[in-house]
């Protein structure tokens, strides 16, 4: 018997051309563009699957979706939307969808995923719908590079997989971290960041497991580490290329066994904890330098998920634009808007930084022009500065040897002939300018938490902000 297909979609050419493309394929199809009309073939038990749209005239396809899983448990459902956001990926598959198709879509992957459908044919969980700020989604973009983000992070947030995220600095790695944590089953355990490029060496293994009161100097008490903190919840491992060779061994034994020793103690503590990684190197070719674990690396990559450069989507820069200017407004930055001529400017710059460089530029904007309205010239400029300025000075997160090597490499090229003679000041400046930018923002721009926090005199603090032109925007 062919399977019969049910089809709700108010657009009557859309409809027009999926009842011809799936009738094509030899399945039977009934094609409605009400939800009336498809609740009333779903109570007489008609169909094998159901390919709806999620914006019908009369109801809401996600609001429906419950009462269809109650209804019909085992009916394999296919929702498709022109509303490309992550919340409509993440609540279809919450509310018991078997697949999310943006559209447009390709006609070849509709029909595979209607095969897969009705060769799968079992019931999905319905995980309890979330109830989610509408207007402050965490990822902002509806890019098919995005697109194909939000679906597998709606595949994913209820399972307690791991997850290896890679991607350039300032793509949004820990954004999708936590959307993995706060629309999942954990969301009501804690999320535990831990940068790992941030701690020293032989304070990795503290930081994450803890210690025990007199474990070594300085340890004058009991500290509990990351991995008791994240206990029932998410701990994401940021930069986890940068942890050292003797703490992956012991991170590889607890992601095997469950539990651990805090330093100096004896006694095994029990975890129950997801992890996501992240790094924006190539952990393959850390692992051929011998540099990183091999079977730490297969450990952590079950699923990897790459995210995009932002010059990989740069249709998503005007929502990204207009999100940061709202952002900055509710902190009491004046809004701005731009020219298309300007914003067409953003849209054909590399953005090496990607999503925060454009952010920091964003509220640079916000903050040091008088317009409302913002034209190229303006734009042109600040690009043509930051187009010219070293990734120190657009305060992204380059590791020290890398930007050394950087030189080295250009001075014995012939590049910077200029570097002899002065490339340990240089340097040093490298490494000043995102430490006291990066104190600023945690500090909220407050110079004199800032100066305490980096040992400094306030009035060498502020000398050294004009000397280096730092700019920063508070973090938030």
């Amino acid at each position: 018997m062919k399977a019969c297909i049910l089809l709700a979609e108010d657009d009557r050419a859309v409809r027009t051309v999926l009842v011809r493309a799936l009738e094509a394929q030899d399945f039977e199809v009934r094609a409605t563009a009400t939800a009336a009309g498809l609740w009333q073939w779903l109570q007489d038990g008609v169909g094998d699957l159901l390919l709806a749209d999620v914006c019908l005239p009369d109801e809401d396809m996600l609001d429906l979706l419950p009462r269809i899983r109650r209804l019909r448990p085992n009916l394999p459902v296919i929702v498709t939307s022109a509303r490309n956001t992550l919340l409509t990926a993440v609540r279809a598959a919450e509310r018991g969808a078997f697949e999310y198709l943006p559209k447009p879509f390709d006609i070849e992957a509709l029909i595979a995923t209607v095969r897969r459908a009705l060769e799968r044919r079992v019931a999905e969980a319905v995980a309890p719908p979330a109830e989610e700020d509408t207007q402050r989604l965490p990822i902002i973009g509806r890019s098919p590079a995005m697109q194909e983000i939000y679906r597998v992070i709606a595949r994913l947030v209820n399972t307690d997989l791991t997850v290896l995220i890679s991607g350039e600095s300032g793509t949004g790695k820990e954004l999708v971290a936590r959307a993995l944590h706060d629309f999942g089953r954990r969301r009501e355990g804690p999320f535990v960041a831990v940068n790992m490029a941030a701690i020293p060496r032989e304070l990795v293994e503290s930081e994450l497991f803890g210690h025990e009161r007199g474990a070594f100097t300085g340890a004058i008490a009991r500290r509990v580490g990351r991995f008791e903190q994240a206990h029932g919840g998410t701990l994401f491992l940021d930069e986890i290329g940068d942890m050292p060779l003797e703490a992956q061994t012991r991170l590889l034994r607890v992601l095997q066994q469950g539990e651990f020793v805090r330093v100096g103690g004896t006694h095994p503590i029990r975890v129950n904890v997801r992890i996501v990684a992240a790094s924006h190197r190539d952990l393959r070719e850390l692992v051929r330098r011998g540099s990183f674990r091999e079977d730490l690396y297969y450990r952590l990559n079950v699923v990897p998920l790459r995210l995009p450069p932002l010059r990989e989507r740069t249709e998503d820069i005007p929502a990204l634009v207009h999100h940061f200017f709202q952002r900055g407004a509710e902190e009491g930055l004046p809004i701005k808007t731009l020219t298309p001529d300007a914003m067409n400017l953003l849209k054909a710059y590399d953005w090496p930084g990607n999503v925060r460089e454009l952010e920091n530029l964003v509220r640079r904007l916000a903050v040091l022009y008088a317009e409302d309205i913002l034209g190229e010239e303006i734009i042109a400029a600040e690009l043509e500065q930051s187009r010219g300025a070293p990734a120190a000075e657009r305060n992204e997160a380059v590791p020290f040897e890398e930007a050394l090597t950087r030189h080295l490499e250009r001075y014995f090229r012939g590049e910077r002939p200029h570097l002899l003679g002065d490339l340990y000041h240089r340097v040093l400046r490298e490494v000043e300018r995102p430490l006291i930018a990066r104190a600023l923002e945690f500090t909220g721009g407050n110079q004199l938490r800032a100066a305490e926090l980096l040992g400094l005199n306030r009035n060498t603090l502020r000398k050294k902000i004009r000397e280096l032109g730092i700019r920063f925007a508070p973090r938030v």
